[in-house]
């Protein structure tokens, strides 16, 4: 398969496989759930098969011209495959990790078709070159992640999901109306004619609010961040799904691709944004401290951690961006293996509420290892993952602002204190909520891939990095 097959297959052969599991789950459960994990795994492998071809310098296009400037253009480059790649491959784990959490509740049919399709429209987004294409794949997951909140279809569940959905769309739509804003400019939705048409001249102000309002609502990032604590109520698979791997990353990553890598903006952004990650680091951290729900208080850190990888973005320069980039992979890791593990907790203790846990190390020991490393990495304790991308962040951040870094120094001095006291109440001390089994075979090993890759992303930090240096050279031009 050439390159451009490649590319399609890998937004295609989810998105369109989605659609085939409701029919064959009346078939065989067995055959359906591989078959989503197949999907998923090809969007893993082709988008990898990529990899040294953009490596190498080249940009991969697929182009179809449509009427009014809504052309079909699908660009692989390292920044979209780097996303493609951390996305799809922690979607692998949580696909394997669903068939032992989701086996024994009903609609598992359209479980794992919005699963999929989510995962499908994640990659749509991360390729598209078109603006009001990649509108349309954001939309997608906004339906598919509104099915997978309310899951459980309780009143309350329901409520909660409705509440993501729309605050996820009100901000989609100021985006939207961002973009027509730029196409009466420049004539073109296209993020290539777009970047050439401006230059270096900063685009208008009111376009940069207009984007960023969708791309703070999604990013569950102050003041719409309440929906994401919310959406706890989604099973642990899709809360992973959410939180770690896709839903909250594709905020940060279109702030990226419009903002660092496209459209020049007013130096007053470098310093608004920062400001309102900085709030949102530390009222999320905050929370995250008083809270006694297992799964509102991995959100909290969410949305407190997604704070860091916009001051990197915003005001990091090189050595920021970069931070930023690999924090999107390392936080990706370790969140994704705090959800999962709260997922076997939960199954265990038959409660979120950390007051009524403790003493699961005995009881549950792989997954308290796993925990454990998961959270140092999101903690920045070396030589875990976690560490590398936080510090580079934060030297980033020191050499531009001082008084934003000091703040931010203060919410990673937070992160440690409410992951530990997390850790602490749920696995140490007096035993209380008794567990008689840690979890089917394929959760506990779904973790113990995160837990281990916590660790080994530290490790061998090297790599990623040499990736997130190419990634930075193709981004600004340098």
């Amino acid at each position: 398969m050439n390159n451009s097959g490649l590319l399609l297959a890998a937004v295609f052969v989810p998105v369109m496989g989605a659609f085939t599991l409701p029919a064959i789950g009346r078939i065989s459960e067995h055959l359906r759930n591989a078959l989503a994990l197949i999907f998923v795994l090809a969007s893993l492998v082709a988008s990898a098969m990529l990899v040294p071809t953009v490596l190498s310098g080249q940009t991969i296009t697929v182009a179809l011209a449509g009427p009014l400037g809504f052309n079909f253009v699908l660009t692989a480059d390292p920044l979209s495959v780097f996303m493609a790649i951390v996305s799809s491959f922690i979607s692998v784990i949580i696909t394997m990790y669903s068939f032992g959490y989701i086996s024994h509740y009903p609609n598992r049919n359209e479980y794992y078709t919005m699963v999929v399709l989510f995962i499908g429209a994640m990659m749509g987004l991360v390729f598209s070159s078109n603006l009001i294409l990649l509108y349309i794949f954001w939309e997608i997951t906004a339906i598919a992640s509104w099915r997978l909140i309310g899951f459980f279809r309780e009143k309350q569940h329901v409520i909660k999901a409705d509440k993501a959905f729309m605050v996820t769309i009100f901000g989609a739509l100021a985006m939207l109306f961002g973009f027509i804003l730029l196409y009466a400019e420049t004539g073109s939705f296209d993020l290539a004619v777009i970047k050439g048409y401006f230059g270096v001249n900063p685009i208008s102000n009111w376009i940069v609010l207009l984007i960023l309002l969708g791309i703070l609502s999604k990013s569950a990032t102050l003041p719409f961040h309440t929906w994401l604590p919310d959406a706890g109520v989604a099973p642990s698979p899709v809360t992973a799904l959410l939180h770690a791997a896709v839903l909250v990353k594709i905020g940060v990553y279109v702030f990226a691709r419009l903002f660092v890598m496209t459209l020049p903006i007013a130096a007053i952004w470098h310093t608004v944004v920062p400001i309102i990650a900085s709030a949102s680091a530390l009222i999320s951290a905050g929370a995250a401290l008083i809270e006694t729900d297992m799964k509102r208080i991995i959100a909290y850190s969410t949305i407190s951690q997604i704070a860091f990888i916009f001051l990197g973005l915003a005001v990091g320069g090189n050595i920021g961006i970069a931070g930023a980039l690999l924090y999107i992979l390392m936080h990706g890791i370790a969140k994704g293996g705090l959800f999962l593990c709260a997922g076997i907790i939960e199954h265990g203790t038959r409660t979120k509420d950390i007051t009524k846990m403790g003493g699961l190390l005995a009881s549950m020991p792989i997954t308290a290892i796993s925990f454990l490393f998961c959270a140092l990495s999101v903690m920045g304790v070396p030589p875990f993952g976690g560490f590398f991308s936080k510090y580079m962040v934060m030297s980033g951040a020191f050499n531009q602002n001082v008084w934003i870094a000091m703040v931010f120094l203060v919410g990673a001095f937070l992160t440690i204190i409410y992951l530990f006291r997390l850790f602490n109440m749920i696995f140490m001390g007096e035993e209380k909520a008794h567990s008689e089994a840690e979890g089917s075979r394929v959760m506990v090993a779904s973790v113990a891939i995160l837990g281990i890759l916590s660790l080994a992303g530290g490790i061998w930090i090297s790599y990623p990095a040499a990736y997130v240096q190419i990634t930075l050279k193709q981004m600004l031009g340098i």
